[in-house]
């Protein structure tokens, strides 16, 4: 592999970008927009902006709606760039905000798992080729992946203001891990203990580990006896592949087990955050019902994309639970980016379940030589097998 590319290759670039219609109407009133991004503005809503006068040179409009194709043209005419969003699409191509676990299974009331938004985007992904879609349906998703790398990058700044990358604890695992099951459970504490001591949960958004890393970090704010009750009401639907049980089940108990209201001296800012926390799916593997326990989630198309950013965001760490190929996977692509440094410095790498991670799929065998010939030194200390959730957020706590 060659060398790693330089930092400010991969660090976030300031740009001056505006996403509210709040802060439009602030820029507008100066009477010029010129070098600006507009992102995903309805600019059609009444009351309808005039912007006959104003300057737009170099301005960038991307899915933007105006109240006529006229104003478009005319903004074209006059020096902007004119993005329009693309029609006939399910989904926002540049949507403006992180979704929400409402958004994702709304429809799901009227008409079960096949009217969720989410259900219906992955029904339209499949339609339009997949994973190798036509040229206009690629052109979508891009901008649409674009949009949620951008909310992503808003979602998380407070967040790391306020308690830094170290803080940014990555949960694996498998998906097919039943709820109510040793593994879910222990999963569930995980997230339940993280959340408490001020860490940001970060999943891959799925189903098994994923979800009860969430779900614990959702009721971070109550008792463990309630997380308890609603880990035993889930259990009652525990196979994911039981589409509509699964998720009536999950709407319950977020029904149920609201999480109490975030102190305002802590920032109302961050509720998400110490709710639920960040989950990052993929409409690739849209066969999997969504994880409605997360606070904010970026759903991405790209599946590539969604890994790096899972691994890119989790400095404070990373816990592996008992998974197949695509924890392996995740285990070696983190592996990579702490070898060479490509992220800044890592965190601990927790394997739960140690005779799993010996002896069934012995990926310490070969993890701990490859990170002792980091060119940054022996990384290998960052290597730790637990039984024991509670040690594991020791470890993942002992910094920061």
């Amino acid at each position: 592999m060659p060398t790693p590319p330089p930092a400010d290759v991969l660090e976030p670039h300031a740009t001056d970008e505006v996403e509210t219609r709040a802060e439009f109407d602030r820029r507008l009133a100066t009477g010029n927009l010129a070098g600006l991004t507009i992102q995903g503005l309805r600019l059609d809503l009444d009351p309808a902006p005039d912007l006959t006068a104003v300057t737009v040179a170099g301005t960038l409009f991307v899915g933007c709606r105006f109240a006529s194709r006229e104003v478009g043209a005319d903004l074209v005419r006059r020096g902007a760039n004119v993005v329009p969003p693309f029609s006939g699409l399910p989904y926002p191509t540049q949507p403006s905000h992180l979704y929400t676990p409402e958004e994702l299974a709304a429809g799901f009331a009227e008409a079960g798992f096949a009217g969720m938004y989410d259900t219906r985007v992955y029904a339209h992904f499949r339609a339009r080729g997949g994973a190798l879609p036509d040229v206009r349906e690629a052109l979508g998703q891009r901008l649409h992946d674009h949009g949620v790398d951008n909310a992503l990058a808003d979602a998380t700044r407070a967040w790391l203001a306020a308690y830094g990358p170290q803080s940014v604890v990555g949960i694996m695992g498998g998906h097919a891990v039943p709820r109510g099951s040793a593994s879910y459970r222990m999963a569930a504490v995980l997230g339940w203990e993280l959340a408490r001591a001020d860490r940001l949960v970060v999943t891959g958004g799925g189903p098994g580990v994923m979800e009860a890393a969430n779900l614990g970090a959702y009721l971070a704010g109550r008792p463990a006896e309630e997380l308890t009750a609603a880990i035993d009401l889930l259990a009652t639907a525990p196979d994911f592949t039981d589409h509509d049980r699964y998720t009536a089940v999950a709407l319950r108990v977020r029904e149920r087990y609201t999480p109490p209201p975030v102190p305002r001296q802590r920032g109302a800012e961050l509720e998400w955050a110490r709710t639920g926390g960040l989950s990052i799916p993929t409409w690739l593997y849209g066969h999997e019902p969504a994880n409605l326990f997360a606070g904010r989630i970026a759903k991405y198309f790209s599946n590539a994309i969604r890994e790096d950013t899972i691994l890119r965001l989790a400095r404070g760490g990373i816990v592996f639970a008992p998974g197949r190929a695509g924890t392996v996977q995740e285990v070696f692509q983190a592996a990579t980016k702490t070898f060479y440094g490509t992220d800044g410095a890592s965190g601990a790498y927790v394997f739960l379940d140690r005779a799993y991670w010996t002896r069934e799929l012995p990926v310490e065998a070969l993890l701990r030589p490859l990170l002792a010939a980091s060119p940054f030194g022996d990384l290998s200390s960052t290597i730790h097998l637990t039984d024991d959730v509670r040690e594991a957020v020791r470890v993942l706590t002992a910094t920061a």
